[in-house]
């Protein structure tokens, strides 16, 4: 049965095309060596014994057959005695020269993501393609529109036989299924943007503890007490990173949070607004509403123009990641850039590392840790006199 994962092809992956078969033209002198030699009935003679035929006769992927004679990944004891054999019966060479070819020129990865904001998305796009273009490898894009975590270790397992190493976004490099499943077929995986370093893979992120504590204390500095808080997704790691790092701001100034201000989010635009209508129907609404993600601050702002309120001279608003939503609204959001394309390319760049290293006797795994940088822009003032007033 299929893996209900929708598939979003690439045009910078380029197929290999099929080798004609080896039961062609030659079937019939083929048939006739069967009855002197069956171990040589797939070969013709005087051929070189190919990858693709050692895969065939081992009945795995070449991808794996590469793995077990390269000594690369990690590979099932069964599936390793099952290649070694294949490769005895039929003779066959690695040819080095191509493979190291392969390796330099035509290397196969994949960026896998699921349902992220358009914005955002775009900026995994653009990073990826040009980390790829830039290392000369092959770069794969599929969109898994499923949460369902068999769904996901079947759609891994499938994807572990074509791609050398793979490029993981929240929340899927955060799938224990997902992640534990490419590891064990001896696929690496780096994670973008992830909350934290996990030490199994290696990762490219920013401290979003830092920079949630940053802005928040930005927010401080201008005046206002009374902030509101939209959370990120709970599934995701920088969600938690990003709400502790407000917390600590907080508490750095002396102030205590009102749990009635903070609001369960999911990086959505739909789930800010909900959120947004909360905060500002309270009896004391906020003076400035901080939303983790610029998708769900762009709905803060429309849910404040349509209850007629002065952005920022009655609410001042804030997001994160600096996403092209934060300069599309009005007015443009403050906001921390997350270099997302640059992290995407950072990531490729890690990854074609870790796949052409020599020396594969140990896994080195990397937590690249990149600036972020608080963007202010005209969505944020001082509280107003009257908001003060009504709020105290």
């Amino acid at each position: 049965m299929p893996v209900p994962c929708a598939k979003l092809s690439c045009a910078i992956l380029v197929e290999r095309k099929t080798r004609r078969s080896p039961h062609g033209a030659t079937a019939g002198r083929q048939k006739e060596r069967t009855l002197e030699k069956p171990k040589k009935s797939l070969r013709r003679k005087g051929a070189a014994v190919t990858i693709d035929e050692v895969a065939v006769l081992a009945s795995v992927s070449p991808m794996t057959v590469s793995r077990v004679v390269n000594g690369q990944g990690k590979v099932r004891d069964s599936t390793r005695e099952r290649v070694m054999r294949a490769v005895k019966e039929l003779g066959y060479t690695p040819n080095l020269a191509a493979s190291s070819l392969a390796a330099a020129q035509h290397t196969r990865v994949a960026m896998i993501y699921t349902n992220p904001s358009s914005a955002y998305l775009r900026e995994l796009l653009v990073g990826a393609l040009r980390g790829a273009a830039r290392t000369a490898a092959q770069l794969m894009i599929e969109s898994w529109d499923t949460y369902n975590a068999d769904a996901q270790r079947a759609a891994a397992r499938e994807m572990s036989k074509s791609v050398a190493g793979v490029i993981l976004p929240p929340p899927l490099c955060e799938s224990k299924a997902v992640v534990s499943e490419f590891l064990s077929a001896g696929v690496p995986v780096v994670a973008i943007a992830s909350g934290r370093f996990s030490q199994e893979i290696s990762c490219v992120r920013i401290d979003d503890f830092r920079a949630s504590e940053e802005i928040t204390a930005h927010l401080i500095s201008l005046g206002h007490t009374r902030i509101g808080y939209i959370k990120g997704h709970p599934n995701q790691t920088a969600s938690a990173r990003r709400y502790e790092g407000f917390q600590a701001a907080f508490a750095q100034a002396g102030l205590e949070i009102d749990s009635a201000l903070v609001q369960q989010g999911y990086f959505t635009y739909r789930s800010g607004l909900e959120a947004a209508e909360k905060l500002l129907a309270h009896k004391k609404p906020p003076t400035a509403i901080f939303a983790s993600n610029d998708d769900m601050a762009a709905a803060v702002v429309s849910v404040a123009h349509r209850r007629g309120l002065d952005v920022p001279r009655d609410l001042s608003v804030v997001g994160f990641d600096d996403t092209s939503a934060a300069t599309t609204v009005w007015p443009e959001l403050t906001t921390i850039h997350q270099p997302i394309a640059s992290m995407a390319d950072s990531a490729i760049d890690i990854l074609l590392r870790g796949i052409r290293r020599k020396d594969k006797s140990t896994r080195v795994v990397v937590d690249h840790v990149v600036a972020h940088q608080l963007c202010r822009r005209d969505s944020v003032a001082p509280p107003s006199p009257a908001s003060a007033t009504t709020n105290a």
